[in-house]
């Protein structure tokens, strides 16, 4: 039997964008998601691919006005000696020292070697992994914990996904995304709770919200500061 080949994506545009389509046998409305560089539609599993080019059209105006607001938005500035850098609620200062051979955090001051801003940035992403791997992950199995679900998680580790903050498995595997580190603590503990409590539901159900309402009553904030601003964490 030959076996069939795999329907290829339709090839809608936004903005100069190609539009993802994601399908759920969950779902049953469409949506549009908008992000810096991505455009996604989210459909029910049958719905059929007209109807999703009908919806697609008639949001089209309010997609590209919002990918021309993130364009509009000022880059961050480049990293240089006295940068500040954000790091879970403290502000570093960025200090390129000649001989340095490793990045090193003294104090308030984070020191790099010197080089091209590719250097540069690529000294400082390295700290940062460094430097958020213990502290995220004590977020994590601290809301494990509180939540009574400390044994169903496995492991922890980094993402550098590049439109998730964060991922929970069926087998209990736990990444948040290392630019967190950047973000105030509170939002990073927000991400962190957001994914521990899917150890107890993979899903976000009433259910699921109500774990972390119990945990973080005051959620919603730290939720809308990442939809508004994290976009600001990128490292330039």
């Amino acid at each position: 039997m030959i076996p069939k080949r795999p329907r290829p994506q339709p090839q809608w545009t936004v903005g100069g964008l190609p539009v993802q389509l994601r399908r759920s046998a969950r779902r049953r409305t469409l949506s549009l998601h908008v992000a810096p560089g991505a455009v996604t539609v989210h459909a029910p599993a049958r719905t059929p691919e007209a109807l999703i080019e009908t919806f697609l059209e008639a949001r089209r105006g309010w997609a590209e006005r919002h990918l021309a607001a993130y364009a509009a938005r000022s880059a961050p500035a480049p990293l240089e000696d006295g940068s500040p850098l954000p790091f879970l609620g403290e502000t570093l200062t960025l200090r390129l020292t000649p001989g340095m051979r490793a990045p090193r955090r003294s104090g308030a001051e984070l020191h790099v070697a010197p080089g091209d801003p590719a250097d540069v940035r690529a000294g400082v992403e390295r700290w940062y992994r460094r430097a958020a791997l213990p502290e995220l992950r004590a977020l994590v199995e601290g809301y494990a914990d509180a939540l009574g679900a400390r044994d169903r998680l496995r492991r922890f580790g980094l993402s550098a996904a590049r439109t998730r903050w964060g991922s929970c498995t069926a087998g209990g595997d736990i990444r948040l995304h290392w630019l967190l580190a950047r973000a105030p603590r509170e939002v990073a503990a927000y991400v962190a709770l957001h994914e521990a409590a899917h150890l107890l539901e993979l899903n976000h159900s009433p259910r699921y919200w109500a774990h972390v309402a119990r945990q973080m009553p005051g959620h919603a904030t730290s939720r809308a500061w990442l939809k508004a601003h994290g976009h600001t964490l990128a490292l330039e």
